[in-house]
């Protein structure tokens, strides 16, 4: 399976920031620059969300040793309010996991196997979303929602086109349809006309690869969620067993260069 799927944080936090860079840069006239300002748009509009519920409808191809892509799907479902909680839901046919964090702690409750473990957790979702990378593995769902726009990107291409292909429809919401190019990516997205420029379906296609495999994401947004706390902390099924969280083993030099640089 191609790494790129998930790794939109970077390829889009790299789309955004060149988009300041674009109209200084008139010699490649394959990037429209109302392109690139408006992810910047979309960026900067999800930076203002302090609460909101999304799900996602995603489709993905898995490709097979003998070069056979094999589609799979999954729904997320994630509630957030920032800057300290998150509550999160994957379901397929072979998953039906739980993320929860109140910004005290942080639970993973797989449900098929009725196992969960629970560690403590920083003050905000943005750390979070660093410290379970770094010290478990362990990738947040919906994490570009959070990270858009910001300067997280250094492993992404260039962006080598960027077209606005014009005005479609996602699940009835009139959206803008543009397109990009990169080196081995091919990548599309829609995003919601008026008040609140929403990513409402994006796209990725790997072109470095014989099977071309895609990634589909459908999102569905609700601004103005009904919760309460109780939504973010974990209430252990009865027989459900605790276990603990492994480690990512660190890597040589890294105590040492976390040493130098001090705690932040």
């Amino acid at each position: 399976m191609c790494k790129r799927f998930f790794c939109l944080v970077a390829i889009l936090s790299f789309a955004l920031s060149l988009s300041g860079q674009v109209s200084s840069d008139q010699k490649n006239t394959d990037i429209d620059p109302a392109a690139m300002a408006a992810l910047d748009k979309m960026g900067t509009f999800l930076r203002t969300l302090t609460v909101f519920q999304v799900k996602a409808a995603e489709t993905k191809d898995d490709v097979w040793d003998n070069g056979q892509a094999i589609q799979t799907s999954q729904v997320i479902d994630l509630l957030a309010a920032r800057p300290n909680r998150f509550r999160a839901q994957i379901k397929s046919d072979d998953t039906d996991a739980f993320f929860l964090y109140n910004g005290k702690d942080f639970t993973v409750y797989g449900h098929l196997v009725n196992y969960y473990a629970t560690v403590p957790a920083p003050p905000t979702i943005g750390e979070l979303i660093e410290k379970i990378d770094e010290k478990y593995g362990i990738d947040m769902p919906l994490v570009d929602l959070f990270m858009w726009g910001s300067a997280q990107s250094s492993a992404a291409q260039a962006v080598t086109s960027a077209i606005d292909i014009g005005p479609g429809s996602i699940e009835g919401t009139t959206c803008e349809q543009y397109a990009f190019r990169q080196e081995g990516l091919d990548w599309q997205i829609w995003i919601q006309l008026g008040a609140y420029p929403l990513p409402r379906k994006l796209i990725l296609t790997t072109t470095d690869e014989e099977a071309r495999p895609r990634f589909t994401q459908i999102l569905t947004w609700n601004l103005a969620p009904s919760f309460n706390d109780e939504a973010f902390t974990f209430d252990p099924p009865k027989d459900a067993q605790r276990i603990a969280i492994a480690e990512v083993p660190a890597l040589p030099g890294a105590e040492k260069k976390s040493e130098k640089g001090g705690s932040k």
